[in-house]
């Protein structure tokens, strides 16, 4: 007879302060302007590459779009570090479950 209870083991307690939740989604906004750039300039540059006067721009927005792609990790490694400080006790909590 199977029981649906509860133990210790199956609760999750998760603790967050303010400050935490702020400096998340500050750098979720910004991973999520940066890939909406990101898109806006390869769009851009692929329609140039159709019009032979403006392939030079459209080959600079792609080295703009290619610059933007090694901003991503950057975000994230400034992220995980800024929220380090506030777990410097405990490595490894400023994981997140995903990553932006």
């Amino acid at each position: 007879m199977a029981t649906n209870q509860k133990t210790d083991a199956d609760i999750l307690t998760l603790h967050f302060g303010r400050e935490e939740l702020v400096i998340r989604q500050r750098y979720e906004m910004i991973s999520i302007a940066n890939d909406v750039l990101i898109g806006v300039w390869f769009l851009i540059g692929t329609i140039f590459f159709f019009y032979d006067s403006l392939v030079y721009w459209g080959t600079w927005l792609f080295l703009i779009g290619s610059i933007e792609m090694l901003i991503r990790p950057t975000i994230r490694l400034v992220r995980r570090l800024h929220l380090q400080r506030f777990h410097s006790q405990a490595p490894g909590t400023a994981d997140a479950g995903h990553d932006f």
